[in-house]
């Protein structure tokens, strides 16, 4: 990371509110909603008669991420991303953010000006106001803490608890590639320290490596359900891995659900490496994580709403709770689901 910048200038030299305005200070304000970001001691933010969405997220280097791969301006987008994913989950628009972030001394003001461009770019692509957070220094590493704040009319918000029985369980995009693209950074981290001398091979990775790196938050799915008038019964991003966020919904609905294996979508790149990486595809979908797709439930009557939409899936129904959680694979078996995703501790 040392070698990215040619020249550095030391944090200290601007101190906190220096190097605050000197990161902020080309982030435009878009939202008439946002009454006051930047430069006071709160943001100020009006919606009316809108109800406000907030969802905070962390992220810390060697938990979450790895510096040794991670480019710092990918960072920055992403740090963003994962947070406006869990508005969409709530099918609500984001509208702010603040960004918080503690820095050792390895980082100079240029590393942190690569990481604003990445938080700048997704600020921008996904027009979103940046308005506050904090800056100080850690002992060791980087830690990145984002809040998003969001709005939605009360009557259009989706809970994790509200899927019934009978519902169609559905997904969006497709799941796996990103714990794959991890798998593979992992191998070349691990070449390039036994042989510095070795590149990366990367040839032919990009959609896996990209899905890891520089994941996209579903603001698509949530338009083309506006624009279909459809209110999914129920919704969560898929952070964790998709069996964990079957649970998630199973549990706090009091349901249990069937799956159907054939109704899992994975992208044929997920599926190739998988089988190279002698793993199952279906358990990397399962339980790989880090695909911020939207996992939904919808009333079965709803079904036309859905059917014909790009890149959505209907992978199985919500069922009774003392029915379980099984997969139904492709040779017919029954298998109940584990959930076997990231842990945070």
């Amino acid at each position: 990371m040392e070698n990215q910048f040619e020249s550095k200038t030391d944090v200290n030299d601007l101190g906190e509110f220096g190097l605050i305005d000197h990161l902020t200070k080309n982030f435009p304000i878009n939202h008439p909603s946002t009454k006051k970001g930047i430069g006071d001691d709160a943001a100020v933010i009006d919606y009316g008669d809108l109800a406000t969405v907030v969802s905070t997220d962390m992220l810390v280097e060697g938990i979450h991420f790895d510096m040794m791969y991670t480019p710092l301006m990918h960072l920055g987008y992403k740090a963003v991303v994962v947070n406006l994913s869990d508005i969409y989950a709530m099918n609500a628009t984001p509208k702010q953010i603040t960004v918080s972030i503690a820095i050792s001394n390895r980082f100079s003001v240029e590393a942190m000006d690569e990481l604003y461009k990445g938080i700048h770019k997704a600020c921008a692509f996904y027009n979103v106001d940046l308005v506050g957070g904090d800056m100080t220094s850690s002992p060791k590493g980087l830690i990145i803490s984002v809040t998003a704040i969001g709005a939605a009319h009360p009557d259009k918000i989706v809970y994790r608890n509200t899927a019934k029985l009978g519902d169609l369980l559905c997904v969006t995009g497709d799941l796996g590639a990103a714990y794959l693209g991890l798998q593979i950074l992992e191998r070349e981290k691990q070449i390039y320290l036994s042989n510095p001398g070795i590149q990366p091979e990367l040839d032919g990775q990009t959609y896996l490596v990209g899905r890891q790196l520089k994941p996209e938050a579903r603001r698509d799915a949530i338009q083309m359900f506006e624009q279909n008038k459809l209110i999914p019964t129920s919704m969560i991003d898929i952070s964790d891995g998709l069996a964990s966020e079957i649970f998630h919904l199973c549990k706090q609905s009091n349901l249990g659900a069937f799956v159907e294996e054939s109704g899992v979508p994975i992208h044929p790149d997920a599926e190739l490496k998988a089988l190279d990486f002698k793993m199952d595809p279906i358990t990397c979908a399962l339980s790989g994580g880090e695909d911020y797709e939207l996992l939904f439930t919808i009333n079965p009557d709803d079904i036309e709403k859905v059917k014909y939409l790009p890149d959505i899936y209907i992978m199985g129904e919500m069922v009774k709770k003392e029915d379980g959680i099984k997969l139904h694979t492709k040779g017919g078996n029954l298998h109940a689901i584990t959930a076997q995703g990231w842990k945070h501790f």
